[in-house]
């Protein structure tokens, strides 16, 4: 089988690395919020380029955290797009927050276009949540003119895009704050919940270490109801010595195989989404349209040929019945992320894969016929 994530090749990758920062982390003594930490979270932020990074205990609890490191109050109202994990919408209603959704562009994107025109029109909105969805980093300089011209708080949900720029800028740098995923399946996952928040505001880092743990300012000092979100020595420890150094490499290993499969799949039901000149894609996934409503016989196929697909997303959080009523609203029609709620397929594009196995997920494609069920 040709699998979406192979943690097995991985495994034999790192687990020397692995099992030597158990080791050392057992040796300290210290479990939670000691030096591993806090070196994962400088040899991170230099990684990323800014000033500071605040490991927390998963992506989701790095959004809500940020989000009220930005001064989101109750009923305020956050631009998002409907398209994303649930975690994103999550986030803002657990900080209080009354999502605002509209629709994506042509790469599953939130639709900055659409953004401009609802910030218009709506005066009120001063928080955005922008998604780099599947690791395809948004139109860093319109954003930078959004957060200007309207004087936004954002916080970038880059949980699919570490590593991805636009232009000479990466996916992150123009929020006050940005936030990471280090769930598993993430280009640097730990093996385990993790996540971070980044950000070149040391007050904002300041209060972001405060809020993920139980809004300590100091021992005992409680100064701000906070959250118990501490990034464990160990995962800290782990992604320092076994993931962060191969990052870099591991993520040419995507952008290799994307740049394959967008030359060699060919097929007039397949749309493939190819980047704009700026763009430097992280490839978390590499997300194709079966178009004409054929998602689930493109999936057969494959899965009959041996690969492994995912979907992502089958429904937009606007139609998720777990949304409270009255605690959300729809400020343009969805239209196009419906469209990739029901015809999203991703492939494989893990940095394990081999030549061979490439070959052959461009076979498989190629030689799909749309017209059999």
């Amino acid at each position: 089988m040709i699998l979406q994530n192979d943690f097995k090749r991985q495994w034999e990758s790192v687990e020397d690395s692995v099992l030597e920062a158990v080791r050392r982390v057992g040796a300290s003594g210290r479990y939670i919020l000691g030096s591993e930490v806090e070196a994962f979270e400088r040899e991170l932020a230099e990684f990323w380029g800014c000033s500071n990074a605040i490991g927390t205990g998963n992506g989701l609890d790095a959004l809500e955290i940020g989000l009220r490191c930005v001064g989101l109050q109750p009923g305020q109202k956050v631009l998002t797009t409907p398209l994303s994990a649930f975690a994103t919408t999550l986030a803002i209603l657990r900080a209080g927050g009354v999502p605002v959704f509209v629709d994506v562009d042509d790469f599953g994107r939130i639709d900055l276009a659409q953004c401009r025109e609802v910030l218009t029109n709506d005066k009120s909105i001063r928080f955005l949540v922008p998604v780099h969805l599947y690791g395809f980093p948004l139109a860093l300089d319109e954003l930078a003119r959004l957060k200007t011209d309207f004087d936004l708080r954002i916080v970038e949900d880059c949980a699919q895009s570490i590593g991805a720029s636009y232009g000479d800028r990466r996916a992150g740098a123009i929020g006050q704050m940005a936030a990471a995923s280090l769930y598993p399946t993430k280009n640097l996952g730990a093996l385990g919940d993790a996540g971070a928040l980044l950000t070149n505001d040391p007050v904002l880092a300041e209060t972001a270490r405060t809020l993920r743990n139980y809004g300590q300012s100091s021992h005992y000092v409680h100064s701000a109801l906070g959250l118990n979100s501490r990034l464990d020595e160990m995962h800290a420890a782990v992604l320092r010595s076994a993931f962060l150094p191969n990052l870099g490499e591991r993520t040419d290993a995507r952008r290799k195989t994307a740049a394959r499969f967008l030359e060699g799949i060919r097929h007039p039901s397949i749309r493939l989404l190819k980047p704009e000149a700026a763009m430097a894609p992280a490839w978390h996934l590499f997300p194709v349209l079966a178009v004409g409503g054929l998602r689930e016989r493109l999936e057969n196929h494959l899965r009959s040929c041996g690969i492994v697909t995912g979907v992502h997303y089958p429904r937009i959080i606007s139609e998720q019945t777990a949304l409270p009523k009255g605690s959300w609203c729809q400020a343009e029609e969805p239209i196009k992320a419906r469209r990739f709620a029901q015809d999203e397929l991703s492939l494989p594009i893990h940095p394990f894969l081999n030549d061979g196995e490439v070959d052959a997920v461009i076979a498989a494609c190629n030689n799909w016929k749309a017209d059999q069920p």
